[in-house]
């Protein structure tokens, strides 16, 4: 994971009532360590969930691209009855606009509820995150919710600094127990409302990204619970294809016809599947206007190419100068000290005599 300083900052969760809140929706407040925004998610506790898994979230506003956040980071579930057994999974991860989020499995939800197991005591589960961003050690300030009108529920929220244990060792993304979200509104999921059977091959690609935003978003599910199969089919293959094209297609090689095909797709989709869909519609936007920045981009990188020439021919120009003016010196020098007593005579005319 690197051998540099690395320091994290820890916040922490307290989810106190926990059999009272809405297991669907539960998100802790927003928290800045080093001047980023975060939060944590719990993955929705739904009836044909076994499982208890959460999610640490870059929750900055943040365009899709231009952006990467470099990230070491700790998620844990504290054991309350034996801080021994609390149950740590530490990652590397490199977030950006297509990858905002990472989680994991932890334990079954069944040990989780058993109060003798020690997650879950008098009602109260306690999580962590550690964060690291930067290689050297961070300031320590107080964490505030960005949020307070948030309808959350954490409490006990501090902030300390404690160096990298090098114990735990997940990999980078694929972590053997990494979790994605899957899926639902209330009781209905989306697989329940998708004939997968007369999805094409490549259409099949779409229903883990379809299943990861239903997840965070279920009045996607809600608003077509009422529509005919055939509807549900068009309009979720059809939002599918346009997740899947901001997840996979790299900006360096965007042309007219996916600027078109996104275009198109996008059109008909925000004009035919009445999805509220205004949370996708800066993405969408932002790979719209793809051409224009890259043609903004080749022209920046072409003065910057140019501007660097000319710095290195003016530097390689001032050297020049700088040693001619000291050749200059010495010559002026010389010229002085050989000038001084000399008589000047006509080198044209004869030596000539006189008769005295």
């Amino acid at each position: 994971m690197g051998t540099c300083s690395e320091y994290f900052e820890k916040f922490t969760w307290r989810i106190e009532d926990f059999s009272t809140k809405n297991g669907m929706k539960l998100k802790s407040k927003y928290f800045k360590i080093r001047g980023y925004t975060w939060r944590i998610l719990v993955h929705p506790l739904r009836k044909d969930v076994d499982h208890f898994t959460f999610y640490l979230m870059v929750a900055d506003s943040l365009p899709p691209y231009g952006w990467n956040r470099d990230t070491f980071f700790k998620l844990v579930l504290v054991n309350q009855l034996d801080q021994n057994k609390s149950i740590v999974k530490e990652t590397q991860q490199k977030f950006n606009g297509g990858y905002r989020c990472w989680g994991s499995f932890f334990l079954s939800l069944k040990d989780f509820n058993d109060h003798k197991q020690g997650y879950l005591v008098r009602d109260t589960c306690i999580i962590e995150a550690h964060i690291c961003v930067s290689n050297f050690t961070p300031k320590i300030h107080d964490i505030s919710s960005m949020n307070p009108n948030s309808t959350d529920q954490s409490s006990d929220v501090r902030e300390t600094v404690c160096p990298r244990t090098s114990g735990s060792t997940s990999s980078p993304r694929a972590s053997g127990s990494t979790i994605s979200p899957r899926t639902s509104s209330s009781d209905l999921t989306l697989r329940e409302l998708l004939d997968l059977e007369n999805l094409k091959p490549e259409e099949k690609c779409f229903i883990p990204l379809l299943d990861e935003i239903c997840t965070w978003r279920p009045s996607l599910i809600e608003s077509l619970m009422k529509k005919t199969p055939l509807f549900r089919q068009w309009a979720f293959t059809s939002l599918g294809q346009v997740l899947y094209f901001l997840k996979t297609k790299k900006v360096k090689d965007m042309n007219e016809h996916d600027i078109e095909k996104i275009r198109s797709l996008w059109e008909e989709l925000e004009k035919s599947s009445e999805l509220d869909l205004s949370w996708l519609e800066p993405y969408v936007q932002s790979a719209l206007g793809v051409k224009p920045y890259m043609e903004r981009a080749k022209k920046l990188k072409k003065l910057k190419d140019k501007v660097v020439a000319l710095d290195i021919k003016m530097k390689k120009l001032r050297d020049e100068l700088s040693a001619s003016q000291a050749q200059y010196e010495v010559a002026r020098k010389g010229l002085s000290e050989v000038r001084n007593g000399f008589q000047e005579m006509n080198i044209n005319g004869p030596i000539g005599y006189t008769m005295l």
